[in-house]
């Protein structure tokens, strides 16, 4: 942490003072950089993708997306967290590197509670536990029955460390052992489960709507607590775990120390795009719900959702690694 604070100390006496005039200018010929923790083709992504076109029209500036996945999101982070705070580096994610990696990552590099200039938090979706056709399971209290029969056998792929809290409470609640095997994105996953390497993924809605319509994947259940309208006949996986209860979201931060009139602006400009028709309903395609935040709301939140994955962690016995 040393280091990051020297650092923004040293942003601070440069990238601050020239943030007034880099703003000033409509359509600068410097874009700004959206780093995504993830790699393409998750949720946060197209997350990515559907709000920068529309917010750089509003700002007059390109926004250019960037994937760094990798280390639970925090490469991604990193790389945010060491520009200089005059809003040419941004990043969007999910709660794993804005909040639940303070949980489970051993030693982490970062505190989002610190290290961020949050900006907003706008959009709201949830996971979908699948499986293949052909798989003995397709309900959820059969996927229960059969991993109780083969414990520590049922192999789950995990991209974040949000993921990996919900197979954990899953293990607890159901009283199974499923075998968490870490990869670095969704589409990975996809692939071992067809392929057969996987017998089962936790994956964004808008993959999971895509597979299921293809045939190739078969949803088991939703994290959320209740159903989701886009998806009125998969059940909630709370309906067989009464309690289970794990909605994804995604929010837009930048580096520490950034000024408060361009965090503000930051916001509305997100807060626009998001209002947008074309936005909200590319959104909608992709599961998420607008979920508008003030910067000092979306701080606040970060502030609760550490502390929320920090207690479920310890309820499920995970250590960080």
């Amino acid at each position: 942490m040393r280091a990051i604070s020297w650092i923004r100390t040293l942003a601070l006496a440069s990238g601050v003072l020239v943030a007034a005039a880099a703003w000033a200018q409509t359509g600068s010929s410097r874009p700004i950089r959206m780093i995504v923790p993830l790699p393409a083709g998750t949720a946060t992504d197209l997350a990515a993708r559907v709000l920068s076109q529309q917010m750089g029209s509003i700002l007059g500036q390109t926004i250019v997306v960037d994937n760094k996945p990798g280390a639970n999101g925090t490469i991604g982070v990193m790389e945010m967290v060491r520009s200089a705070p005059d809003g040419q580096t941004l990043l969007l994610g999910s709660q794993s590197p804005l909040a639940t990696n303070v949980a489970l990552v051993k030693n982490l590099a970062y505190d989002p509670r610190k290290d961020f200039s949050p900006i907003n938090g706008f959009g709201l979706t949830m996971h979908v536990l699948m499986v293949k056709p052909g798989f003995p399971a397709k309900t959820m209290p059969e996927f229960i029955a059969y991993a109780k029969q083969r414990p520590g056998k049922v192999s789950v792929g995990s991209t974040t460390t949000s993921v990996q809290t919900q197979i954990a409470t899953m293990n607890k609640l159901a009283g199974i052992d499923l075998l968490v095997v870490p990869y670095k994105g969704i589409p990975a996953t996809i692939t071992d489960v067809i392929g057969g390497t996987l017998d089962a993924t936790i994956v964004d809605l808008a993959n999971a709507q895509a597979q299921a319509k293809a045939g190739k994947l078969v949803p088991i259940a939703v994290t959320s607590l209740q159903r989701n309208p886009l998806v009125p006949d998969w059940p909630a996986i709370s309906e067989t775990l009464p309690g289970f209860d794990f909605p994804s979201w995604v929010g837009l931060v930048g580096p520490a120390g950034m000024p408060r009139e361009l965090v503000d602006k930051l916001n509305a400009a997100v807060a626009q795009a998001v209002r947008h028709p074309d936005v909200s309903s590319r959104l909608g395609t992709i599961g998420m719900a607008p979920m508008l935040m003030s910067p000092d709301q979306f701080k606040t939140a970060i502030a609760d959702e550490t502390v929320k994955w920090v207690r479920l962690a310890r309820e499920a016995n995970i250590q960080p690694e």
